[in-house]
């Protein structure tokens, strides 16, 4: 029994002997937990990758126009041009959020019935319908483009196929509408895809209980399927917004500048007009923008439910 007690003895002086070594030491460097050293490579990637960049763009947004005195310069004359009343530069953003908006409300009427033929009704074809969606990214979005501008542009395939039948093809080139055309046809899949895990998340014995108690068709869906699958749904609007306010081929190729984007200006302004600090205000606008709304419609997503946290 004594030697248990000496022994009990020496391992509390042990232990107080070791703190009072670290608080006489609390210089003393401390190690990353193992969270920390996995997620170092994703932050080192987002550091380099967006923070880097964009507080670039930031740090030139506030340099003298027309120059590259960036950190060296600090001025509001960019944004002073461009929030001008006699300057028309809002138009394009207000396209670009415009169009970016009809594009979601397009996509999500058109893709939801396929999404859900995904997830409940084309079975062991789902794979393969999934494929014929997937197989146009493995194109560049510059030809596909091109190819619906010859399928649309005068004498060519849709006007010449009506030709042969008497008919004149429709002046759908070059229009606000061929814009939004190319548009819903590019982003599709980035709509479909999350709007199908969010069906996909929505438990059939649920919907077949509903029905079982009686609940119609229309029901279900909005009471049940349309709630649980929200989270998925919001994840595509959101992912398909960000990249079609960003979209500028569209307009070039199948539009023919008909309208402008606040892509296209930014774009001007950082290669023929060679104003990099005022382009770097009109993306910083932008991206406040996009980052904003993104942030609202984030706040309403149950990631952890998404995750499968809980």
């Amino acid at each position: 029994m004594a030697d248990v007690t000496l022994n009990r003895s020496a391992a509390v002086e042990a232990a107080r002997g070791d703190a009072q070594g670290k608080a006489a030491n609390p210089a003393s460097p401390r190690k990353l937990s193992r969270g920390m050293l996995c997620s170092l490579p994703v932050l080192l990637t987002l550091l380099l990758g967006f923070v880097a960049p964009l507080a670039t763009v930031a740090a030139y947004a506030f340099a003298t126009p027309r120059s590259f005195d960036v950190f060296r310069s600090f001025t509001l004359e960019n944004f002073e041009t461009i929030f001008d009343p006699a300057n028309t530069v809002w138009t394009s953003f207000v396209w670009s959020l415009a169009l970016a908006t009809a594009t979601v409300v397009l996509l999500a009427i058109i893709a939801y019935p396929i999404a859900w033929g995904l997830a409940r009704v084309f079975g062991r074809w789902a794979g393969f319908v999934s494929v014929l969606f997937v197989f146009p990214l493995f194109v560049s979005e510059n030809v596909r483009l091109y190819g619906w501008s010859l399928f649309f542009i005068k004498n060519g395939v849709l006007d010449g196929a009506l030709k042969l039948i008497g008919m004149a093809g429709p002046d759908v080139l070059y229009t606000p509408g061929a814009t939004l055309f190319g548009m819903v046809y590019v982003y599709l899949p980035f709509m479909l895809f999350p709007m199908v895990l969010g069906l996909a998340m929505v438990p059939k014995e649920l919907v077949e209980a509903a029905r079982d108690l009686g609940a119609s068709r229309l029901m279900i869906w909005r009471e049940i399927e349309l709630p649980l699958a929200m989270p998925g749904i919001m994840i595509g609007m959101l992912l398909t917004f960000v990249l079609a306010v960003g979209a500028v081929a569209e307009s070039k190729i199948l539009g023919g500048q008909s309208v402008i984007v606040a892509t296209h200006d930014i774009e001007i302004a950082f290669t023929y007009a060679q104003n990099w600090p005022l382009g770097s205000a009109l993306a910083l606008i932008l991206t406040v923008i996009v980052g904003v709304l993104s942030l609202v419609a984030i706040s309403r997503l149950d990631l952890d439910r998404i995750l499968g946290r809980r």
